[in-house]
């Protein structure tokens, strides 16, 4: 005969007076963790107490029951009790709901409450969440109601809107919390779905990697481009920002790639309005030009607006004081905090009054031009007094070494003997030797100047630091004045233009680097090129030096060229970027898909990723195709800005 199962008894419930209940020393919970005492204390005022408290009765030596309560779990909803009845919102007399416990041990029960608890489901919070809202409840009042911020709650409200499928995938254990939190980035389930699809075959599966495929073909808000129109115009004009609530985006992406290169040219036209007003010959407008654009132009020098007697008068002012505190604290260690920001607000603004407008001759003006682009940080760029060869006014013709037009016709025969002056017949060896000054011929003068040239090559030739100035004369004509300028060394420097612009290269740190060192040394230079001879004496040799690396370094040439086959130039770009430690992330490549890794082979790939990130990296993605393999290569070389990672250094193109 079968015995029955024993049928289970559960704990009577009763309500306990507060006064009789105390804390047990057999709750196993030590630590805080999970919402305050004092917001719980207020979710109870607000909603009462949803869930009962476990006791067990206090007893004497002698086995018998006191009349008080001891709880080992629930010792938090304890406290925010006893915190309302301190804040006099709850009697001390005030019926508890208890469940008295008589067999099993006090820890056993502070643990089983605390280890078996089942947490809410994320996904079922963002539910309630969004049920709330829909029966009425404001994002405000759903988060006062669980004391957590207002972003909280859109964060869960926005992670319920991904799509069912991505959804289902997240209840399932398919993915991590952050996982789900990057498909947020975009609304359009459609683009979640095919992103999840594409996800099953890939290897790297990281929250950055959801979000770049999410937002492929955006433009960030941190592109120079959206950065001149402006995000909050973008968004007026109808144009849709995808944002990721969850991790910094530096403000998102712009979906409307349509309206933000029309909103660009619109401004753009606007701006170049304004330019061609000052008078310009010709105006080019485009938001980003070549490198190397001006190239072959004469850039005119203008000279700064000149200030007001008020304005001199403030400059001089600024500056005094700048001095004066600036040799009251040149001994300390540290500045104190009142006066460093004082030096800072100082510099600011004899900066600003030291950056005039340029202004030029209008001559000049009506032969130059203007570049009007975006700069690489969302700025205006306007290059102002560029002047084209054809626009050169045509050289006159230099005076004789005497430094007069002779009104009188020489002709010099080849051998120099029978020089006839127009107008006499005699020849030159009998006109009287008295007669005065006449021109050198053309032969003396050969054979001077051949002396005179052999000359200062022997002496040059013995002093270092001369033919140093003269080489750097030579090279800065040729650098920073280009027409109408000459230099007995015949020394040439070309500098190169490229015939096919690698994207973003004008933008590249290296290229801001120099466009500010140029105009730096611009500003130095004497606008008259017949100073640049004594200015180059009067420096120290330190700038002298800077200047000629500058100078020198422009006219660099590794570009490969398909038509110029030049193997030996090449292997010696190779040595001097070794000699200069040359940092290709420094100089702001990167080893991305359009700039390397989706134009070379598979096989290029996996070298690059081999000899960065090691083979067994390489091994993980050898089996992609193409674009994949290419997306996935990026990411595993990615770096972060700033960085310099033997990966990027690594996956640079080889330059031979």
């Amino acid at each position: 005969m079968a015995t029955a199962a024993k049928k289970i008894t559960l704990s009577p419930s009763r309500d306990i007076p507060f006064n009789k209940l105390v804390l047990s020393q057999s709750n196993v919970r030590r630590l805080k963790a999970g919402v305050s005492i004092e917001e719980l204390a207020e979710d109870i005022a607000r909603r009462g107490l949803l869930q009962g408290l476990s006791v067990r009765a206090v007893v004497n030596e002698a086995g018998v029951e006191t009349g008080m309560f001891e709880i080992p779990a629930g010792g938090r909803r304890y406290r925010a009790l006893e915190l309302l009845v301190k804040q006099k919102r709850l009697t001390k007399t005030a019926p508890v709901p208890c469940v008295v416990r008589e067999d099993g041990i006090a820890e056993e029960d502070s643990l089983a409450e605390n280890v078996q608890r089942a947490p809410l489901h994320p996904l079922d919070q963002f539910r309630a969440f969004l049920s709330l809202r829909e029966k009425g409840q404001s994002e405000e009042e759903i988060a006062a109601s669980f004391f957590v911020s207002v972003n909280v709650v859109k964060q869960r409200l926005k992670l319920a809107s991904v799509s069912p499928k991505v959804l289902e995938a997240y209840a399932e254990d398919s993915m991590t919390l952050d996982q789900l939190m990057a498909f947020t980035v975009s609304g359009d389930h459609e683009r979640q779905e095919q992103v999840f699809e594409r996800l099953q075959h890939s290897y790297d599966k990281q929250p950055y990697v959801i979000r770049r495929m999410l937002t492929e073909g955006a433009v960030r808000a941190s592109d120079k481009r959206a950065q001149f129109i402006g995000i909050d115009a973008y968004v007026e004009a109808g144009g849709t920002v995808l944002r990721d609530l969850f991790e910094g985006d530096d403000g998102g992406w712009l979906q409307d790639v349509a309206l933000v290169e029309l909103m660009v040219a619109e401004k753009l036209k606007e701006e170049a309005a304004t330019t061609e007003a000052e008078g310009w010959k010709w105006i080019e407008v485009a938001p980003d030009f070549a490198y190397g654009h001006s190239f072959g132009l004469r850039q005119l020098r203008g000279e700064p607006m000149p200030l007001t007697p008020a304005g001199e008068a403030a400059r001089n002012a600024l500056q005094a004081e700048f001095d004066r505190l600036s040799e009251q604290h040149q001994d300390a260690d540290e500045l104190p905090k009142e006066v460093d920001e004082r030096l800072g607000e100082l510099e600011t603004a004899l900066d600003a009054l030291d950056a005039r407008p340029l202004v030029f001759d209008p001559a000049e003006v009506a032969r130059a031009g203007a570049f009007v682009s975006i700069a690489y940080d969302g700025h205006l760029r306007v290059e102002r007094g560029l002047i084209r060869p054809e626009d050169e006014l045509a050289m006159e013709p230099e005076k004789d070494l005497a430094g007069e037009e002779d009104e009188r016709e020489v002709a010099a025969s080849d051998d120099g003997e029978n020089a006839t002056i127009a107008g006499l017949d005699a020849p030159a060896n009998e006109r009287d030797e008295d007669d005065g000054l006449t021109p050198i011929s053309d032969r003396l003068m050969t054979e001077l100047t051949a002396y005179r040239t052999v000359g200062l090559r022997q002496a040059l030739g013995e002093q270092p630091d001369m033919a140093f100035i003269a080489a750097l004369h030579a090279l800065t004509l040729k650098v920073f004045y280009h027409y109408g300028t000459d230099s007995c060394l015949e020394l040439d420097l070309k500098g190169v233009s490229f015939g096919i612009q690698a994207p973003g290269l004008s933008d590249s740190a290296a290229a801001e680097a120099i466009r500010a060192r140029h105009d730096d040394w611009a500003k130095a230079l004497p606008k008259d090129p017949d100073g640049l001879w004594d200015a180059l004496q009067a420096w120290d040799s330190n700038s002298r030096s800077a200047l000629f690396a500058h100078v020198v370094s422009l006219s660099v040439n590794a570009v490969h060229e398909a038509w110029n086959r030049r193997p030996r130039a090449l292997a010696h770009a190779d040595r001097l970027a070794q000699a200069v430690a040359l940092d290709m992330t420094a100089a702001g490549w990167r080893p991305t898909v359009d700039a390397f890794l989706g134009r070379v082979t598979k096989a290029r790939i996996l070298r690059a990723v081999a000899e960065a990130k090691g083979q067994r990296a390489a091994d993980r993605i050898a089996h992609l195709k193409k674009g994949d393999m290419a997306a996935e290569a990026e990411t595993l070389l990615a770096c972060t800005a700033g960085c310099r990672s033997r990966s990027a250094r690594k996956a640079a193109p080889p330059l031979t």
